[in-house]
Parts: C-alpha cells; structure tokens; sequence
C-alpha cells in the first residue's frame, strides 16, 4: 500500500485517493460486520482469570463475623485493610462498598447536593448555581453525575501530567461555586496520562474559595499496568493532610476490572472525620454491603501484591491488544501525513485518538455504518461536545485480537476518508 502526506496532494490527487478508500471501505462494509470497540470492557479470557473465586464457601471473617448476617456498614474488617493497603490509607480510613466505585461517586455528590460535607457552610443545593472543574478528555460516567445534579461543568485541558494547574488554581482560587474535580490520576480516562508529583501537591495545597471543596480522586486503573515499570504516584490524602486540607479529597477504587465488572467490590477512603460524616449519612440508605463478596475478594486476592500477580495475567492478554492497535495506527495514518496522533499509554484500558478537527464524528459515523461500534465522538467532554470534534476514545480491550485486528484496520480507512474528504470540502 502506498501513501502519500494528504497534505501535500492536489485536488485530482484527493479525489483519486478518495475513490481508492471508498473501494477498500466498500470490500469491508460488504463482510456485514458486527465489531463493538465502543466501551473498556474486560475480555472473556479476562472473566475466566477469578474463575475459582466462585467455589469459595467460608463466610466467617477473621474475628468470627459471619459474613452472611447483617452488619458492618463500613464493611468486613479483613476487607478494609485490603482496601487501605491498595490506597495507602489507614483501615479506619475505608468503608468497603458493594460492586460500583461510580455508585459512590454518585452517592457523595448527593451527599454534597443534599445536605453537605462536615466542612460545608450550607447544602450545595442551596447555592444559586454549582459548578464542577471537568479534565477532558476525560470519563463521560463523571460527567454524567453532575451535569445530573445540575453542575455547570467546566472543562480544563489535560496535560501528559495532569490537568492544566495553572487554570484550576485561578479558577478555585476567585469562585466558591465550584465545589470539586473529577480526577483519574493514574493512566487517566481516556489519554492513559499519570498526575505528577507536583500536580498532586498543587491539588493538595491551592487555595479555594469553597471551604468544601472536594478532589474526586478516582483511582480506577492503579493497578491495571500494561508495562514491566510499577507507576506510582504519591498518595493525595497524604498530601492533603500535609498541606492543612484533611478533607479536600474522595478516594474511589474497585475490583471491577481485576475481577467480576458486575460483581466486583468498591471502596472510598477519606478523612476520618469525613469516613464518620458518610457512614452516618448512609445509616438510614442501607445495613451493610455485600460482605460475602467482600471475603471472596480477599481470600482470592489477598493482598497488594496478590493483587498485582493477578493482574500480570490481565497484561498478558491485554499488552497484545494495545500493541496490535497502535502498531495499526503506525502503519496505516503516519504516512499519510499529519492527520492523526494517539496516545502510547503504559496502563488503564484505554487510547486517545486525534484527528484533524471535524473529522472524529464523521469517522465514527463511518465506521459504524461498516459494522464497527466505537465510543461516540464527544463522550469524553462535558455534556457530550468535544468543540474541535477530533477525539476518539479506543477500548481494545474486548475484541478478539483477530476482530481488533480488522475493526483497527476499517477504523485507519475511515480515519483517511472524514480527512480527505475534509480536505476536499475546502
């Protein structure tokens, strides 16, 4: 296959490029394809890796709780500590949940909304308007929470570091209205970008006109490590107590992409005092959580470093699949000029593709007329708008590698075709 830098082509060489896509585009959307890259989801082989999970039958904790009664809220002591270690918090520090991390997300915004955190002065209902600081790219299930509530979400650029530091410290620094930040620190959602040590220590001590302010800390892909190198970052509670801001940050993770997605196990770590705030807050919601998977987790899971014996095996499937869709990308777009660049990350479940502007969701209109699923062009920015409409957020996760191989190569023809033609409109 021979390509040339669109950008240096003519007309008649653009329409002649064009009919040549077409051609190819037309062999792939005859094979009736039903290829799906639209959300991360973990892979059959992946699921069968805690297969022994389910034969486990002992429910009687460390000091002789049984795991089948009620009690807890906070949750099975064995599974705090398991929790706390991934985390880096103390035991006391955890409530460990049922199997959704976004779940308590959401619930600790309501919190927030509905009757506030112990530093709150009132409700954030009771504000005239809110407003929440939006990284993007970023994860559209963030986004969806508190545009729910009814947050003017505002974006601020993504950086390889972080989001951009400069912004959010201006911005929280003039306005009480804005009452938090969603935050994916490590292989962040969708970039696959890791916060610096300096970017936390920003977070950890900028001023804020909102006393309550919260860092909505979601460490999602911490252990989700696609490389030989163990990504750490340091610890934002930490951080934060050390700078005088004890209850600035929220901390989220779960087993579900480790495990069972539908059947895995959260936790959120904060303050003390704000632990005692949120247990006291869920008292008339619910009795306890869901004890039994709790101790199935960590019987099979044990501790830390179970944890990331485990997760060697995710990367021995997943690596393959990451490599094989950059590997495509390399030699299917470079050559043609600059018409796209994506991310290389080094963990998390996912990759960024940019296009030229305007182009992403002709590309996934395309691609989905072919019988390729693709996450919508716009879901990783606040209210579902990406304003230069050139980002595309890859999950290779799924797909059989046979199926990503062919779903990676339609996705490149696609990509040539909203460029060119593109071109050709101007």
């Amino acid at each position: 296959m021979i390509m040339a830098d669109y950008f240096a082509m003519d007309r008649a060489q653009l329409e002649a490029e064009h009919a040549r896509l077409m051609g190819e585009y037309d062999c792939y959307k005859a094979q009736g394809l039903k290829l799906d890259m639209s959300r991360g989801k973990p892979c059959p082989e992946q699921l069968d890796l805690s297969k022994e999970m389910l034969h486990m039958d002992n429910y009687i904790g460390e000091d002789g709780v049984d795991a089948r009664n009620y009690g807890l809220l906070a949750g099975m002591p064995e599974a705090r500590r398991f929790f706390a270690d991934l985390l880096g918090v103390s035991p006391e520090e955890v409530i460990v949940c049922g199997n959704s991390s976004l779940a308590m997300m959401y619930y600790l915004i309501d919190l927030g909304w509905r009757a506030g955190f112990v530093d709150s002065i009132r409700p954030w209902r009771f504000f005239n308007s809110i407003k929440f600081l939006c990284p993007t790219p970023g994860y559209d299930r963030h986004f969806r929470v508190t545009e729910y509530f009814g947050f003017q979400m505002l974006s601020v650029p993504m950086r390889e570091d972080g989001p951009d530091m400069d912004m959010v410290e201006q911005l929280v620094r003039e306005d009480e209205t804005i009452k938090g930040i969603w935050c994916v620190p490590v292989y962040s959602n969708p970039d696959g970008y890791v916060y610096s040590s300096e970017t936390v220590a920003r977070l950890a001590r900028m001023r804020t006109a909102a006393p309550d302010f919260k860092i909505i800390w979601d460490d999602a892909y911490c252990v989700h490590h696609l490389t030989d190198e163990q990504i750490e970052i340091p610890n934002i509670l930490e951080a934060c107590k050390r700078a005088g801001n004890p209850q600035r940050p929220l901390l989220f993770c779960s087993t579900s992409k480790i495990t069972y997605p539908g059947a895995g196990v959260a936790a959120v770590a904060a303050s003390d005092i704000n632990i005692r705030h949120i247990t006291s807050n869920m008292v008339p919601m619910i009795i306890s959580y869901d004890k039994m998977n709790q101790l199935r987790h960590v019987q099979f899971l044990k501790n830390r470093q179970g944890v990331l014996e485990h997760m060697k095996k995710h990367r021995a499937i997943l690596e393959p699949k990451f490599n094989l869709v950059k590997q495509t990308f390399a030699e299917q777009l470079s050559s043609c000029g600059k018409i796209a660049r994506w991310t290389d990350p080094k963990g998390g479940y996912f990759i960024s593709l940019y296009l030229q502007e305007g182009c992403a969701k002709r590309t996934v209109q395309l691609c989905k007329e072919a019988g390729v699923v693709l996450t919508g062009a716009g879901a990783a920015f606040p209210y579902g708008i990406d304003p230069k409409d050139n980002h595309l957020r890859i999950a290779p996760t799924y797909p059989q590698l046979d199926e990503l191989r062919t779903a990676s190569q339609l996705l490149c023809i696609c990509v040539r075709l909203a460029t060119v033609e593109k071109l050709l409109a101007e």
